[in-house]
């Protein structure tokens, strides 16, 4: 296992770290709500995914949907952020050489940039699928991807505890 850097030894050691590792019930709360969060996020982003490729929703205007999930999905991302570094906080150098979590941490950063192409490029036209009966092939591509990332952390961030 890596030796972990610097960065963990002390978060680990911050007042926070330290009371949530040390408490009785903290961490099970926080991981509680990180799970809801999570539970939030995946089904926000899967309604959004399944819709681009045409299989949930087909009469519901992709851009009218992403309008209305779109702030839930940035709401339970940023719980998720926020839940997130306060658990591995606790935990952080044992954490830092797990090799789920790295995976985790790697797939989150490759649906984020995935996502941000796609709403720089494809999804700039939105509006215009909505008359169309026939998605945008980068459309479906990318709901695909992006599910399969999102389910892979899921996966990954599951797998923690056991690796």
């Amino acid at each position: 296992m890596p030796e972990a850097p610097w960065f963990c030894q002390w978060l680990q050691q911050t007042h926070i770290g330290a009371s949530v590792r040390e408490s009785l019930w903290l961490f099970p709360a926080i991981e509680t709500v990180h799970l809801l969060g999570m539970a939030a996020l995946t089904v926000a982003i899967s309604i959004l995914d399944l819709r681009l490729m045409g299989w949930i929703l087909r009469r519901e205007p992709i851009s009218s949907l992403g309008k209305r999930l779109l702030p839930w999905i940035w709401i339970a991302f940023a719980v998720q952020l926020v839940t997130g570094v306060v658990l591995f906080s606790s935990e952080a150098v044992k954490l830092y050489g797990n090799p789920a979590f790295r995976l985790k941490l790697l797939l989150i950063a490759i649906a984020g940039l995935q996502a941000l192409i796609f709403h720089r490029t494809v999804y700039r036209d939105v509006e215009s699928w909505d008359q169309s009966l026939v998605l945008p092939a980068r459309a479906k591509i990318a709901g695909f991807i992006s599910l399969l990332l999102w389910i892979g952390v899921v996966t990954a961030g599951r797998f923690i505890g056991f690796v």
